[in-house]
C-alpha cells in the first residue's frame, strides 16, 4: 500500500524575524513617543513631523548599524573557537574524543555504543570539527551575508514602524487629531504586528497580538511620558 511522504514543515527564519520585530517593534514606539511629547509643546505639525523624520532616519541608521557589528561579532567568534577546534583535534586528539563520547553518553548510549561513531568521525577530521562546534559549543555557521542582511531588515523595519505614528501628522492639519490618529494607528499596527509574528513563529496568533499590543503600548506610554516630561 502507497504510503503518503512525511513532509516537515519547520520555521526557518527565526533571524530574520528577529531583526523585523527588533526593527518595527523600536520603530513604533519610540518615533510616536517623540510626536507624542512634542505635539503637547507645540501646536505646528511640521515642528513634529521634521522632527519624527530626523529620528527615523537617525535610529534607524543607529539599529542598523547595531544589527551588523551584532552579526559581526557572531560571525568572528564562530571563525575563533572553529580555528580552535582545528587547533585541538590534533594537539588533544584523546580529549576531544572523550568529548564527543561525553555528547553521546548524554544521550544514553553506553561508551560501547559510542565509540564506533567516535572513531568514525576521528577518521573526518571536517565532520568532526562541526560535529565539536553544534554539539559541544552549540554553534552554527553564520550566513556571510548575514551582517548586511540584519542591518538592512532591521533598518527598514524601523523606517517602516517609524512612518506609522508619524503619517497621521503628516496628513493631517490639527495636531490634536494626528495625535489621537497616531495613537490609534499604533495600537492598531501593534495589534497587526503581534497577530502575524504569532502565525509565523507558532504562538496562538491572538495570544501574539495581545502580548506584543500590550508590551509595545506599555513602552511607548513609557516613552511618551519620558518624552512629555522633557518637552
Amino acid at each position: 500500500m502507497p504510503q503518503t511522504p512525511h513532509i516537515e514543515k519547520h520555521f526557518t527564519a527565526g533571524d530574520t524575524i528577529r531583526d523585523i520585530i527588533i526593527g518595527m517593534s523600536d520603530g513604533l514606539t519610540v518615533p510616536f513617543a517623540l510626536a507624542a511629547g512634542l505635539s503637547g509643546a507645540t501646536a505646528s505639525t511640521a515642528v513634529v513631523v521634521t522632527a519624527g523624520l530626523a529620528e527615523i532616519a537617525a535610529g534607524s541608521i543607529s539599529m542598523g548599524l547595531g544589527g551588523y557589528l551584532a552579526a559581526r561579532s557572531d560571525a568572528e567568534h564562530f571563525d575563533s573557537e572553529h580555528r580552535r577546534e582545528e587547533d585541538e583535534i590534533i594537539t588533544r586528539r584523546e580529549d576531544e574524543k572523550q568529548e564527543v563520547r561525553d555528547v553521546f553518553t548524554a544521550y544514553g548510549l553506553t561508551e560501547e555504543e559510542a565509540n564506533p561513531i567516535v572513531e568514525a568521525l576521528a577518521n573526518r577530521p571536517k565532520a568532526w570539527v562541526d560535529f565539536m562546534m553544534r554539539f559541544e559549543l552549540g554553534l552554527e555557521e553564520p550566513d556571510p551575508r548575514r551582517a548586511l542582511t540584519s542591518a538592512l531588515t532591521i533598518a527598514l523595519s524601523y523606517v517602516a514602524g517609524g512612518f506609522i505614528p508619524l503619517s497621521p501628522y503628516i496628513l493631517l492639519p490639527n495636531i490634536q487629531s494626528a495625535q489621537i490618529a497616531s495613537v490609534v494607528a499604533t495600537l492598531a499596527a501593534l495589534l497587526i504586528f503581534g497577530y502575524i509574528k504569532g502565525r509565523l513563529t507558532g504562538v496562538h496568533p491572538v495570544r501574539g497580538a495581545i502580548q506584543t499590543a500590550l508590551v509595545g503600548g506599555l513602552a511607548a506610554a513609557v516613552a511618551y511620558l519620558i518624552a512629555k516630561a522633557i518637552a
